[in-house]
């Protein structure tokens, strides 16, 4: 391929390269940074690089043009072949056509399917990975004969499927089964893999097959410095409840994302469909590709298009191959404005007449946002499309955390948004404007010195802190009332029972008195096991707590101590001042006997204890707090967990230039 040749031209002419035609293709200056990058890293050692571009960027072209700059190693000048690894025919015949045009001398062949079959002698080898992952057409690649291996859509690469065929050609790549040991090489094949969605939820694996990302470039940068169509934003508020009702949309454990047909059956309704129609009608916008959620969506939403007497037509992975082609050739070309799709064309869709994105699917996916609104961010001066609008439909409610909106790209959140249009200038700004006040407010925040943490539903809770949820007790009674979380709200009466208080089904406030069926001195004295609780009754019901509290005082002085006094209940009285008796603490520390605390600790917190502390956290564990308190500790827990687990996803989507960790 005379590959030193070309290198001595591209030197002399940096900002483009020849076929050997006399028309020369002009390269972009963010093309050429990134073949640097790319050539630079190949010559410090590295051989298996990562290069992020998002879509409508010129991939394709780029990795041709790469080809074209690398040279076989000295050592084995007959590795002078290379093999582009696609996930599609789709994909194969466009890097295919793209050859021919820019390398007409080069012989170029595809391997895929039963239709394709290359010899493995070509220049340049297109195959999908499903046909390489059959031995027989895998083993027609001689490693020994290559110089490069390229593989498009790359963030597929840490799967099984693929390093089951890469490990046959750098001896880094792991075989997924572990027993087979690949051959010797006999030298390092560079593996460079291209993608717009590079980000994925587990970096780890993507760390298996890539070194380190040499080059990374976003769409907000392109749509910047105008290489891609302007984007203005939609965002309507109207699929509402993703979480509604006895729905529950589940998410998949593997992706982070939505289950399809979990989702489906809360999107795909009569009204919602409606809804998206009715949106869209827009006379200007003459090609809308549509993203649903599965097929029967697919069908259902292109159907609500049709009965307002839109012509619009739908494609799925049930859509015959031959089909599907002339429907993308026939929307390509104009023929009808809307084309309704369900995980068919978010990648390697090549279409750039497309001025209008509809996302009728949710999703948490950064990855699968970009992708789809990726399909209408290529330029097309011969259609006269001067924008894509993309149309991007939120759950109101915003019941499922992590929801991958327009606002969301920004750092923003999308409850703040309304149907108005928004560039991505003026998300931009929004962005900007949040930050400096929160630089602002942050610069008047004095460094903390201690940091306290009170959980007000722990039933071991000893003191009464100020900042106590239960202090509104504090400020409607004078008694010793005590939260044992869950909005029940206990005092106990010494010796004569205890008032509970509490909300029931129609959220009214309701008190119940339970007497003791005998007193401290009758119970030391009688053998009886008898319940120490007499039945217990209702006293009063009232919508307001402050109402009921005031009322369950009144009952306990007037009714239960009319004859003597009501001192001892106070939260003043004496006797709740001196340290806890010996039964109080024997009482405590058995209850203590699962706690991670040390025997001295527990020691040390039960030496200054008090009677009424000792007191509050008895009545709490009585009345069922501890379990309270276990059960939204799980369920904190489980909530953090989930979090961090989608905060460390999302994270790991951002794409950055660096090493990836293997």
């Amino acid at each position: 391929m005379q590959c030193q040749k070309i290198v001595q031209t591209l030197l002399r002419r940096p900002s483009r390269w020849y076929s050997s035609t006399t028309t020369p293709v002009i390269l972009r200056p963010y093309q050429e940074h990134c073949l640097d990058a790319c050539t630079d890293a190949l010559s410090s050692g590295s051989t298996r690089i990562g290069v992020s571009l998002p879509t409508g960027s010129g991939k394709t072209t780029v990795f041709i043009s790469l080809l074209s700059r690398i040279c076989p190693p000295a050592e084995n000048q007959k590795a002078n072949k290379s093999l582009i690894i696609v996930n599609s025919i789709e994909l194969a015949r466009q890097s295919a056509d793209q050859l021919a045009r820019l390398f007409p001398e080069w012989r170029v062949e595809i391997e895929q399917g039963v239709k394709h079959q290359a010899s493995g002698l070509a220049d340049v080898t297109i195959a999908t990975y499903q046909t390489l992952n059959n031995e027989q057409r895998l083993l027609k690649f001689d490693p020994k004969t290559l110089k490069a291996i390229i593989i498009d859509e790359a963030h597929h690469a840490a799967a099984p499927s693929y390093r089951r065929l890469l490990s046959r050609f750098h001896a880094d790549i792991k075989h997924p089964d572990v027993e087979i040991d690949p051959k010797t090489l006999t030298h390092k094949i560079p593996i460079i893999g291209f993608s717009a969605t590079f980000g994925r939820h587990d970096k780890l694996a993507l760390g298996s097959i890539f070194e380190r990302i040499v080059y990374h470039r976003s769409f907000l940068e392109m749509i910047k410095e105008e290489w891609q169509a302007y984007i203005p934003f939609c965002i309507i508020f109207g699929i509402d409840g993703i979480s509604a009702g006895c729905v529950i949309v589940t998410i998949n454990s593997r992706t982070g994302d939505f289950n399809p047909t979990s989702l489906a059956h809360v999107i795909n309704a009569d009204s919602i469909n409606e809804l998206v129609v009715r949106t869209w009608i827009d006379p200007s916008r003459k090609s809308t590709l549509v993203f649903c959620v599965n097929v029967a969506h697919v069908v259902d939403l292109a159907q609500a298009f049709r009965n307002h007497g839109i012509d619009a037509r739908y494609l799925s992975g049930k859509t015959p191959a031959a089909e599907r082609k002339a429907l993308i050739h026939d929307f390509r070309q104009g023929v009808f404005p809307v084309l309704v799709n369900c995980a068919i064309l978010t990648e390697g869709a090549d279409i750039p007449n497309i001025d209008c994105v509809l996302l009728a699917r949710p999703t948490r996916s950064r990855n699968l946002f970009a992708q789809m609104i990726g399909r209408g961010m290529r330029l097309s001066p011969h259609t006269g499309k001067t924008d894509c609008r993309v149309i991007d439909f939120v759950d109101t409610q915003s019941r499922v955390g992590g929801l991958v909106t327009a606002p969301t790209l920004f750092g923003l959140n999308p409850d703040e948004f309304q149907v108005d249009d928004e560039t991505p200038e003026s998300l931009e700004n929004r962005a900007a404007e949040l930050q400096d006040l929160m630089s602002d407010s942050l610069d008047h925040v004095p460094d903390p010195t201690s940091i306290t943490y009170v959980d007000y539903d722990d039933p071991f809770q000893f003191q009464v802190h100020s900042s106590d949820k239960s202090s509104h007790i504090a400020s409607l009674s004078p008694f010793s009332w005590v939260d044992c979380g869950g909005d029940i709200y206990v005092l106990e009466l010494l010796s004569r029972g205890f008032i509970r208080v509490e909300k029931n089904d129609e959220e009214h406030w309701i008190a119940r008195y339970t007497p003791a069926s005998y007193t401290n001195k009758e119970a030391k004295d009688s053998k009886s096991k008898l319940s120490p609780y007499l039945a217990s009754r209702e006293i009063l019901m009232h919508e307001t707590l402050a109402e009921v509290i005031d009322g369950c005082d009144t009952y306990a002085m007037k009714k239960i101590f009319r004859e003597v006094s009501h001192n001892g209940l106070l939260r003043s009285a004496e006797w709740r001042s001196k340290l806890a008796s010996d039964a109080q603490k024997k009482y405590i520390l058995k209850r203590w006997a699962k706690s991670h605390m040390s025997e001295e600790e527990k020691e040390e917190r039960l030496t200054t204890l008090t009677k009424g502390n000792a007191a509050n956290i008895i009545t709490r564990l009585r009345h069922g707090a501890q379990a309270r308190y276990n059960k939204k500790t799980k369920a904190l827990l489980k909530e953090w967990q989930r979090t961090e687990k989608d905060r460390t996803r999302r994270a790991q989507e951002v794409v950055k230039v660096g090493p990836l960790l293997s």
